[in-house]
Parts: structure tokens; C-alpha cells; sequence
């Protein structure tokens, strides 16, 4: 089992880095998939026990000039492991204006996932800082648990206002409520609403489009008027919108009537999955 990979492009270097920001914003602890040609961040707390979860998914080819991998055998060529998110984060931050960044599988007494930064020096000598951060590499037997999510059978999908201003909205009503409720129809409508005791107050969005192609069978025939609702934990929405680092090229919302809500964002190179469940 092998893996080293090199990124010797800024740009490149710059976006991997506001990625590695975002999922350590998004999950304390992540599994990384390694395959010839994708990465994976998976985060899979279990949905039905009140977790959310997680699939960001990176085309290796977009970020690496150079990708050498070799998984546990050639008709499992893939590498998972675990490690704390914001160790990542925290080494990628030392590569600011760096030449090249270099990543490897060792071991160092214990297995490692180790960041080498080429930094730019004012004297010809270079000077490299070097990051062993821990893994805990995942056995053959556990990688069932941690696929690609599948997406549920949905009554609504919408596009999504600008995050920073749905953010907006919903730091002021998490200071009202703990929990939130999403609605939204086929017209195009979207709701954020908290119900308490003394105060019900309603965000309306509106005209904000219906996806093409965006028909789950449980849509089929429904009025567009109707709005599907989930209501759902203002903090596991909140740590979402505040995790996004860059802004997506198309950012959807999916909902499954009191069940789930999706979130599926397209950026350059990269998508993400994000799943949050209903309250009980």
C-alpha cells in the first residue's frame, strides 16, 4: 500500500487548502478515500441516530501534477484512512505561497499522512517544513460503511440562495431557537422558519429555480405550490453554511418531506454531499 502525490501549481495548491478548510469545518474526525483518480472526505455518522453526513469528492487529475497510489491489491486498488481533519488544515496553512506541496503514506513509528511544504526562500537554498500527521488506516472489512451516500427519494429540489446571506439568517435565528424548519415547493420558494412559544419568524426566498432534470418519484404529480418541511438542528445547519470556504458554482437543496434535507454543492474540480437529518 503506497501513496505520494505532488502539487506544484499555486493555484492548485490555494484551492486544495480552502477545501482542507472547509472539511475541517465541517468534521472533526474524516476518512480520506484514495483511488487512481479521485479523493474522498467521507464523514458517516449515522443519519438515522441524529448525524449528519458527508461526501466531498476532488478529481485527483485537477489538483496533482504528480499521483502515484497503490492500494491493498490490484482488485482493491483503493486506500482509506482516518485522520483529524484539523491537522490537515493546520499543515496546509504553512503552505501559503510555497512552491510545491508533497504528500505521502509513511510510517514513523506509527502510520502517517506526511505534509512537505517547499517554501520560497530569498537565499537559492530551499527550505522545507515537514508535518507527520497520525492516521489509523481502515481495514478492508469497514469500507461497506463508508460508500457513496445514496440519495434519497425526494419531493423538492431548489437551488439555494447565496450562502453567505442564508448564513446571515440563520446565525440571527439560532439565538431564538435551537431547531429550524426548512420548506420549500416546485415554484421555486424557500422557507427558513423557528416556531416558539412567544414568536414565529419566517425568511421567505423566492424565485430562486428548480434544478433541470430534478424530479425524485415522490415529486411526480405533486403541486407546485406545495411545500415539503423538515425541520432540523439550527446548529448542524449553521456549522454547514459556515464551513463553505469558497462559493459554489451550483449549490441544491433536496428535501425529503420530515425526514432529510441534501445539500449538494458543484464548485470547480469538487462536490460535495451534505446530509442532515430530521429531529424526532
Amino acid at each position: 500500500m503506497k501513496f505520494r502525490a505532488k502539487i506544484a501549481d499555486t493555484g492548485c495548491l490555494n484551492h486544495f487548502t480552502r477545501i482542507s478548510n472547509m472539511i475541517a469545518k465541517l468534521a472533526k474526525t474524516c476518512t480520506l478515500r484514495i483511488s487512481p483518480d479521485k479523493l474522498n472526505f467521507i464523514l458517516s455518522d449515522k443519519v438515522a441516530n441524529g448525524g449528519v453526513s458527508m461526501w466531498c469528492e476532488l478529481e485527483q487529475e485537477s489538483f496533482f501534477s504528480e499521483f502515484q497510489m497503490e492500494g491493498i491489491s490490484a482488485e482493491n486498488n483503493e486506500i482509506y484512512i482516518e485522520l483529524t481533519a484539523e491537522n490537515l488544515s493546520r499543515a496546509l496553512k504553512t503552505a501559503q505561497n510555497a512552491k510545491a506541496l508533497k504528500i505521502k503514506l509513511t510510517n514513523k513509528h506509527f502510520p502517517c499522512l506526511t505534509v512537505s511544504v517547499d517554501l520560497l526562500s530569498i537565499s537559492s537554498s530551499s527550505r522545507i517544513v515537514t508535518h507527520d500527521i497520525p492516521i489509523k488506516v481502515i481495514p478492508r472489512k469497514l469500507w461497506k460503511d463508508l460508500q457513496e451516500p445514496v440519495v434519497p427519494d425526494f419531493d423538492v429540489s431548489i437551488y439555494l440562495p447565496v450562502l453567505k446571506t442564508m448564513k446571515s439568517v440563520v446565525e440571527k435565528m439560532k439565538n431564538i431557537s435551537s431547531y429550524l424548519i426548512i420548506e420549500a415547493n416546485l415554484n421555486g420558494e424557500l422557507n427558513l422558519k423557528i416556531e416558539t412559544e412567544l414568536v414565529c419568524v419566517t425568511t421567505h426566498f423566492k424565485d430562486l429555480g428548480r434544478p433541470p432534470l430534478a424530479s425524485g418519484s415522490a415529486s411526480q404529480g405533486r403541486n407546485p405550490e406545495q411545500m415539503a418541511e423538515v425541520r432540523i438542528d439550527v446548529k448542524k445547519l449553521l456549522q454547514f453554511l459556515a464551513g463553505q470556504q469558497v462559493n459554489p458554482t451550483k449549490a441544491l437543496c433536496n428535501i425529503v418531506n420530515n425526514k432529510i434535507v441534501h445539500f449538494d454543492l458543484l464548485l470547480e474540480d469538487v462536490s460535495l454531499q451534505y446530509f442532515i437529518p430530521a429531529l424526532s
